[in-house]
């Protein structure tokens, strides 16, 4: 079994470029499965219909609450802990692990009885049209079900990454996938469960997954562990995690309000407008992915050396996952730029989703070109507890840059404008957020100091 100092010293000896591409590989590997079943459901409600389609989009904005706040207790508490125990502080990451586990379950709970109970007038909210509704609201009864498992699973991932076990955080994740794509077929066509189908399948990967991750911390594979003597009750300790993940927060919340407005925006062109923006967001996503599994290989890395005091290797880490990151992302642009249409025809073989889709898949492959640079600054700033920048940072694409577009490009320029918001809001975070990645790099004391 790995000591703590065998791990001490893996992450602040082993080359830098060899570590953060050690630790990625597993996090790409887990983020390619967690939205390949995600594309199945896409892929196999989409069969069912058009508005059964669109309802896979209205649904991934509730999906995205969910991550919001499974992502702000996940980098809240996995940040803090990887910081102290590069300091070598073991009981206070215990105490945070802890503390951010039961506080995940509670918040799930509370999120999965107020959803049910609203669920109407929260999927039209989230951009449901009349006849995508039913579909909708069907389909999140599921996934409200396993809300509490969602956000826990997401704790659970986060802390084993930033302990720098991101092969055992793949292990649970590609299982609940796995079984996700396969029941996908089963419960929808075999059973005849339709929409219904999709979320059951879906409700029945999160128990999998999440008891998976569960048994690693209970078999004392990590150094930080779940148990209620060890929850805080201090209120610093709990904001210390909220305002650490507050930037994970922000991420992924504002990623549910993108959803929420583009959908609104698809809906006024009608069922095949929110089809076709949904399959593009899904297909998109998976490159966006990589980008985000190849920035999470950073996360433990900058954060314990930082911790450590070891800056010149958070330095090299960031330089390297940008290079790195944004070459991969590159080529698997290029690949989805070219095969558009096709990959649009595969999801759905609807004149009007292929005529709105194609292009809107296309302009979005292009920007993801440049995703790797806002996501890995933005991931570095959290890492590294500069709560403030990193916030800032996770604001910006679904937030300052897209909102505003969302709302005023599709006036003027019609359908054109709903497609290009995205795109333009990426390019836009980008260069806004070169200067910040500048700054840092250039700002951190020589080794050995203390940060400011």
């Amino acid at each position: 079994m790995e000591t703590s100092e065998m791990q001490f010293k893996k992450l602040t000896e082993t080359p830098v470029n060899r570590l953060v591409f050690s630790m990625s590989v597993p996090t790409v590997i887990s983020m390619m499965v967690t939205n390949l079943y995600n594309l199945a459901d896409t892929y196999f409600v989409s069969s069912i219909g058009t508005s059964a389609s669109g309802a896979v989009g209205i649904v991934f904005a509730l999906m995205s609450i969910l991550q919001a706040a499974g992502f702000m207790m996940g980098h809240g508490s996995g940040s803090l802990i990887s910081l102290h125990l590069g300091a070598k502080d073991v009981r206070t990451a215990k105490k945070l692990a802890s503390t951010a586990f039961f506080t995940a379950l509670l918040l799930g709970a509370v999120i999965a009885v107020i959803g049910e109970i609203f669920i109407t007038p929260l999927m039209v909210l989230l951009g449901s049209t009349g006849t995508i509704l039913p579909y909708a609201r069907t389909y999140a009864r599921w996934i409200l079900a396993a809300a509490p498992l969602m956000i826990v699973s997401c704790v659970m991932n986060n802390i084993l990454r930033y302990e720098g076990k991101a092969a055992f955080a793949m292990i649970g994740l590609m299982s609940g996938g796995v079984l996700n794509i396969a029941l996908d077929p089963l419960f929808i066509f075999g059973l005849q469960m339709g929409v219904a189908g999709a979320g059951l399948a879906t409700a029945l990967s999160q128990v999998v997954s999440s008891g998976l991750l569960w048994s690693m911390f209970l078999t004392g594979k990590t150094q930080s562990e779940f148990k209620l003597r060890y929850l805080s009750k201090s209120p610093r300790d709990y904001g210390k995690i909220f305002f650490n993940g507050m930037p994970s927060m922000l991420r992924q919340g504002l990623n549910s309000i993108a959803a929420m407005l583009l959908n609104n925006a698809a809906a006024v062109y009608g069922d095949p407008a929110v089809a076709a923006m949904s399959i593009v967001g899904r297909v998109s996503f998976m490159i966006f992915a990589v980008g985000i599994g190849i920035g999470q290989g950073l996360q433990p890395v900058s954060s314990f050396n930082y911790g450590a005091r070891l800056y010149s290797r958070v330095k090299k880490a960031y330089l390297f996952t940008l290079a790195y990151g944004t070459s991969v992302c590159a080529v698997l642009s290029t690949v989805c730029l070219l095969a558009s249409g096709s990959i649009i025809r595969q999801f759905r073989d609807d004149p009007e989703v292929i005529a709105i889709g194609t292009p809107a898949l296309r302009l979005q492959c292009i920007a993801c070109f440049v995703c790797v640079l806002f996501q890995c600054t933005n991931m570095l700033y959290q890492s590294v507890g500069k709560s403030k920048g990193a916030s800032f940072l996770a604001a910006l694409r679904n937030g300052i840059c897209f909102i505003p577009l969302i709302i005023v490009l599709p006036r003027f320029f019609g359908v054109n404008g709903m497609m290009t918001a995205q795109p333009a809001a990426d390019f836009l975070a980008a260069l806004i957020t070169l200067p910040f990645g500048i700054y840092l790099v250039t700002t951190l004391p020589p080794d050995g100091e203390k940060a400011r």
